[in-house]
This record gives C-alpha cells, structure tokens and sequence, in this order.
C-alpha cells in the first residue's frame, strides 16, 4: 500500500505509533506478556482524553463460563437502567484490553447516549477457540438476568467491537440466535472485522506490505493464536461468511477502504441482506485498519465513530 493511500491526519497517527514501536524490540522477538505491556504503552496516549463520564466502574462479573472483567461507562444525562453497547476491544485476540480502548467506549458512550459495557475477555493463545467466544455469550446471558446490577436494561441491549472483536460480536449473535436467544440483541456493530482467515492475493497486493497496518503474515499469526487447528477455520463461529445468517439483528459494518480485510465486509453486508437481514454498511475513504483509535486527530476516525454510535441508539434509545 502506498501512503498517498491513507489519511493524512490517520497517517500522522500511524507514524507516530510506529516511533512508539520503534523504541522497543520486535514483538516476536520476546515473551507474550511483555509484548502486551509494550503494546498497552504504545496506546496508551491514544486512550488519553476525550469525553468525560458521569460514571466509571470496573466490575468482575461470574459467568457459567467462569469470572470476566467489566468496565462501565456511564455518559451525563442516561438514567438508569439505561441501554446498553457491549463492546469487545480488538488486537487479533492476542493483544489490547478494556484499557487500550478506553477511550473508544466513552466516544461511543457520549455520542449515543447509552452505557457502554467493555469486555476484558480471555485472550490467545493462553486459551483457545471457543473459550472466549464461549465467555462473551456467557456474559450476555447473564446480563439478560441480572443487568440492572449495572443499572443497565436488558430489553435494550447491542453488542460491537472492532477487528477481532467485530468477529466475536458477530459470531455471538449467532450463537445466542442458535440458542433460541435472538432476540437478547437489538443491534450489532462490527468495526474492520474479519469473517474468514486470510485475505485474497489482490488484498494483499492492494493493502498489504510495508506501508500497511495489518498484513496476511499478521493477520494469519492472530487466527493461529486463536484456534487448536486451522482446520476450525470451517466453523461458522469462526468465519461467520460461512454462516446461515438469517434472524441476526440490525447490523452496521464500518468499512476501512485500504484493508486488507476490507473484502470480508463486503461480502458480509450482500450475505447478510440475501439473509434477510437489515444490513448497512459505510466506507472510509483512506482509512486503514484499526483506524478508529486515531479519533483524537481524525476527523474520518470521529465521523465513523458517530456514524456507529447514531446507528446503535437507533435501535436501544429511540
């Protein structure tokens, strides 16, 4: 990929996280736990500022799948219980936490008007497919039950989340639909998301190479991380594309035009809709992958963002 491709302003973040990278060794070359330190310090700024809440709580819930952290954002002005965004943080299920995206979720909480829910669920290869996504439905459930112990109302309800998180929002809803639970989800909003593991060549081509925030190298390392066997690629909780798709709830793709996951979206948004599904979807022009964290000097990160907030209050506030 070309940098005239991107963004300036989302260039200037690119750049600048690099710099960051660039003070510590290559991740491959150390140990997981330090490699998640040093990517939570390069983030860090990146998380820093933005809306203020007129609530913050970190909770660790107990699920049937085990205890899982919590961090609640409550925006001015949303009484309780309120409506609620579930939102499942990215970094390949290897990196990144509630932390990482702190930031993203109080956007995400002001600009909708609902709480939003940040979701620190296990991450690979410590465990493997399906233990987190195993979690997440856990955690929905339990909310189904007990949400106004969060002072949240369990009849308003969406679940989002960016790159791997948007395939673990997506694969939930399918699940809890197989489980007779469809209706738990009033909205579903995936951010860059993959729905199959790799890319074709012409991705690649296009997106991929030393310009590119995510490659198929990187991206091939992620799924490794999180499945037994790559022959688990079949499941459809792993590439929902190969899924039935009927039934799941109103869903807003954000596309990040020079992606190399870009397709998966596409092809998702046309599955979705022969489904039967009411699906939308909008492309960034210049963005890049993971884009959205650069909304402290992106205008196109901010716009997405309230395009994805506007979509979920649709469907739990109004």
């Amino acid at each position: 990929m070309q940098r005239a491709d991107i963004d300036p302003e989302i260039l200037t973040f690119i750049d600048a996280v690099r710099a960051e990278w660039a003070k510590y060794p290559p991740l491959d070359t150390i140990a997981l736990p330090e490699a998640r330190a040093i990517a939570e310090k390069v983030r860090a700024p990146w998380a820093k500022g933005g809306p203020v809440m007129a609530e913050t709580r970190d909770h660790i819930l107990e699920t049937e799948q085990g205890s899982v952290r919590v961090r609640v954002h409550k925006p001015t002005g949303v009484v309780s219980p309120a409506p609620s965004l579930i939102y499942l943080h990215g970094g390949g299920y290897t990196l990144f936490s509630i932390d990482s995206h702190d930031r993203l979720m109080r956007e995400y909480a002001a600009l909708g008007g609902f709480v939003v829910i940040g979701v620190d669920y296990p991450l690979s290869p410590e465990v493997k497919y399906p233990v987190a996504l195993d979690l997440v439905v856990a955690l929905m459930l339990w909310l189904k039950a007990n949400a106004e112990q969060l002072g949240v109302d369990a009849d308003r309800l969406a679940l989002g989340g960016d790159s791997a998180g948007g395939n673990l929002s997506v694969a939930t809803a399918l699940r809890l639909r197989d489980m007779g639970e469809a209706d738990l989800l009033k909205a579903v909003l995936p951010n860059y998301a993959g729905f199959s593991i790799g890319c074709s060549d012409e991705s690649e081509a296009r997106f991929g190479g030393e310009n590119s925030v995510m490659g198929r190298d990187e991206a091939l390392y992620y799924w490794g991380n999180y499945l037994r066997d790559m022959s688990e690629a079949n499941d459809p909780y792993v590439s929902p594309l190969r899924a039935n798709l009927r039934d799941l709830p109103p869903t807003f793709l954000v596309i990040a035009e020079c992606d190399i996951i870009a397709e998966h979206s596409y092809a998702m948004v046309d599955a979705l809709r022969a489904a039967g599904v009411m699906a939308k979807s909008k492309v960034y022009k210049g963005a890049p992958h993971s884009f959205l964290e650069a909304m402290s000097i992106s205008k196109l990160a901010r716009e997405a963002i309230a395009d994805g907030a506007d979509f979920v209050a649709r469907y739990i506030t109004r």
